[in-house]
């Protein structure tokens, strides 16, 4: 259970979760977190009528969008939510779901499942003290910026949601964070999860040693730079970086093609090696930067990414291991994770549960979340805990560094 001692302030309402059908099992998570943290929490205020309904065996609000025939939805409430403070939550990319068109069925797409979001805040009609939306994968957010003719689809699509009268978004690793200058004067928080990535990577392999003699943490392209030196700088060793060289005179897949990726660091040779990125979509540019390490004499290579989307199967990193490129692929559970992959030997889930659970109890105080964002103590505290013990502890307990 999380420190909660400074959780003595007035909630700013009663607390509900909605899960969305994309994120049902992850919100059934954070919810149990909660529940099970507040019902051991000794508050001596429990009792007032102010704090009317803060102990429950559940803070879920059933929602649901059925469809008509034609495909046609609406949103739907199970119970009153005037006064509540919501926090709704949604996955995007979750292309499990299916729904019927006319007697055939389709998968839900990013923008079926942005329109069922839009469709329970509507039913919400304005009665809540206030909405949060916790969108772990932005939506559209590799659509943030303009280059000749296009669409700005993330800027209009938090545009909307503020209109609608969201008065907080929550996001995970942004494509790009910037693109928060389209609501200014707005709720907007970015949120890294460098600590649950590093906890799952200590957990899981025994044998790291980290030193910049035997550890070199690599970004597979100029735009996770910053992500691998917040890395690096953490375990005291260097980074690399690959620069992609692309076609420009054609266009697939919506992109320019990939020619090579181009090497940029010290030697390798010898070194375990992490690469850092926001996302896995179909891996094939991850593993090409993992054989570009590998012919350079890389020991071995971990792969770390926020959402693992896998749009082009399994197969490519399956046989990526058993040909010894790819050592690990790490990936978080804020986004849909196949049952298959849980099967796979060179997979590892960093559960994010935990920590949006500690966000929300935090904000429904009311209570700052800055030191919850920045986890730089807590980081440090398991690298050294890692380095006296060769492995880390289930919970996370402070150690007192050296000055």
């Amino acid at each position: 259970m999380p420190d909660s001692s400074h959780l003595i302030s007035v909630p700013v309402g009663k607390l509900g979760i909605i899960p969305l059908q994309s994120c049902k099992p992850l919100g059934e998570k954070v919810d149990s977190y909660i529940a099970r943290w507040r019902a051991e929490r000794q508050h001596e205020h429990k009792d007032n009528i102010t704090f009317s309904g803060y102990e429950k065996d559940s803070y879920i609000v059933k929602s649901s969008c059925p469809r008509f025939g034609s495909g046609e939805a609406k949103g739907t409430l199970s119970e009153s939510v005037r006064g509540t403070d919501l926090y709704l939550l949604v996955d995007v990319m979750n292309h499990s779901i299916t729904y019927n068109v006319c007697g055939h069925p389709n998968m839900m797409s990013p923008d079926d499942h942005f329109s069922d979001l839009k469709r329970v805040i509507a039913a919400i009609g304005g009665k809540s003290k206030r909405i949060t939306v916790i969108m772990p994968f932005l939506y559209e957010s590799r659509q943030h910026k303009r280059s000749g003719r296009e669409s700005l689809d993330c800027a209009i699509a938090l545009k909307e949601l503020i209109s609608m009268g969201v008065d907080y978004i929550i996001t995970f690793d942004a494509h790009d964070p910037r693109v928060q200058n389209a609501i200014p004067l707005d709720g907007f928080e970015n949120i890294m999860p460098t600590y649950q990535f590093i906890k799952t990577l200590l957990r899981t392999t025994p044998d790291l040693e980290l030193d910049k003699d035997h550890l070199m943490v690599i970004s597979p392209d100029e735009g996770a730079m910053h992500r691998a030196i917040y890395f690096a700088n953490h375990f005291g060793v260097d980074v690399g970086m690959f620069y992609k060289r692309r076609d420009y005179s054609t266009i697939v897949n919506g992109k320019n093609p990939i020619v090579a990726h181009e090497f940029l660091g010290d030697s390798v040779e010898g070194k375990d090696v992490i690469i850092v990125d926001d996302m896995i979509a179909s891996g094939e540019s991850m593993l090409d930067v993992a054989r570009k390490l590998k012919e350079h004499k890389a020991r071995r290579v971990y792969a770390l990414a926020t959402f693992g989307l896998f749009t082009a199967g399994l197969e490519i990193f399956d046989q990526a291991y058993e040909e010894g490129i790819i050592e690990k692929v790490i990936t978080t559970n804020l986004t849909y994770q196949m049952p298959e992959l849980f099967e796979r030997p060179w997979y590892g889930s960093a559960d994010m549960s935990k920590y949006i659970a500690t966000l929300i109890d935090h904000l429904n105080h009311d209570v700052s979340i800055s030191k919850l964002v920045d986890q730089s103590e807590r980081i440090q505290a398991r690298i050294q805990e890692y380095k006296e013990n060769g492995t880390i502890t289930d919970n996370y307990r402070p150690i007192r560094l050296e000055q």
